[in-house]
C-alpha cells in the first residue's frame, strides 16, 4: 500500500467533489464552477504544535497549493500557513 505524506510544513487535504448543478437542475458547466475552499485534513508534515489534526474540515487561501491526483482521488498539498481555520462544532445558546 502507498502511502502520500507531505513534508516541509506542508498539509495533505483531500478536496471532495463540488455539486454540479443548482437548487433548480441547471447543471453547472467544470469552466465556471468555483474552486471549494474546504477541504479535509489527510496528513499533516512534522508540524510542531500543529492547530489541526487529521480528519478536520478547514478553510484555506485562494489560489494556493498544489493539485494532485493519487490513487484514484483528488488532493491538495499546500503550505501548513496558508489554511486559515477550521471548522469545529458548537453548542447553541
Amino acid at each position: 500500500m502507498k502511502e502520500l505524506q507531505p513534508i516541509n510544513q506542508h498539509v495533505l487535504l483531500e478536496l471532495e467533489e463540488a455539486e454540479a448543478k443548482t437548487a433548480s437542475g441547471i447543471i453547472i458547466p467544470d469552466t465556471v464552477k468555483a474552486k471549494p475552499q474546504f477541504a479535509r485534513v489527510v496528513a499533516l508534515s512534522g508540524i510542531e504544535d500543529p492547530e489541526i489534526s487529521v480528519g478536520d474540515l478547514v478553510f484555506y487561501k485562494n489560489f494556493t497549493g498544489t493539485e494532485l491526483e493519487f490513487e484514484g482521488k483528488e488532493y491538495l498539498m499546500m503550505p501548513y500557513a496558508d489554511i486559515l481555520g477550521k471548522v469545529v462544532e458548537t453548542e447553541e445558546i
